[in-house]
């Protein structure tokens, strides 16, 4: 069996760098990439697929569970959350993450967290708890993060006019751009909060605020413009919510 691929994402290099070294102290384990902060594990993540990363909880850019709600559920690695809070880490732990360390960790405590991924990754079904956990803890993020060109961008939620599923993708329609994301349109709307977005058809959903207005068509049916004016079809299945939501 080839050596499980582990990513170290710790924005204190004197952190990342134990880890790295404890690390390669085992055969089994191969240390693909070592970065500082959110944006760089998700894109190590993306590019190199590890079958675990070790999370900061606190990095810049993006946070340990903003970086894990980012992941794709289908080709999630295990996660183990790294953190200087205990609080953080008995949640983290108890809903779903694979494992914790506690800073100061000893070699002791590191070791049975190996154990641990010996004995978890090659189940998959495992994988992608820790995804779940980290979209339902971060929902009403203000920030998404998107591919952008050969990288990754941060975007603003109040940037985000419209989203539109395509099969297993959101198209993100932004005020100054479009992106795509491989995700589910209600997992993402979890992530980015309930209360910011509504549904107008089974596949699309619009900031509130971006709505200018809602015009009637023929034979009962709505247009909605956007303040954009972008105009999008109100599906019947949708009138009800939405004009609830206005406060019509």
């Amino acid at each position: 069996m080839p050596p499980f691929r582990a990513i170290v994402a710790d924005d204190e290099p004197l952190s990342r760098d134990k880890l790295r070294r404890w690390l390669i102290e085992h055969s089994d384990f191969n240390v693909v990439a070592a970065v500082g902060d959110g944006i760089g594990a998700v894109q190590s993540a993306a590019k190199l697929l590890p079958d675990v990363i070790f999370l900061d909880i606190h990095m810049p850019g993006l946070n340990g569970l903003e970086v894990a709600a980012q992941l794709q559920s289908t080709t999630a690695p295990l996660v183990v959350f790294v953190t200087a809070f205990g609080d953080y880490a008995l949640q983290a732990f108890d809903l779903n993450a694979i494992d914790y360390l506690v800073k100061p960790y000893d070699k002791e405590r590191f070791l049975r967290t190996l154990g641990r991924l010996r004995d978890r990754i090659p189940n998959g079904k495992l994988h992608a708890k820790a995804v779940q956990f980290a979209r339902q803890h971060t929902a009403g993020s203000n920030r998404l993060l998107v591919p952008d060109g050969a990288g990754q961008t941060l975007i603003e939620r109040d940037s985000i006019l419209w989203l539109k599923a395509d099969d297993n993708y959101v198209h993100v329609h932004c005020i100054n751009g479009r992106y795509m994301v491989r995700r589910t349109l209600q997992d993402l709307l979890v992530q980015l909060g309930a209360t910011q977005f509504v549904r107008i058809h089974k596949s699309t959903a619009v900031q509130v605020v971006a709505i200018a207005s809602i015009n009637p068509l023929l034979k009962g049916d709505y247009e909605v413009q956007l303040r954009d004016g972008e105009k999008l079809r109100l599906s019947r299945r949708y009138k009800r919510a939405l004009f609830g939501r206005l406060g019509r």
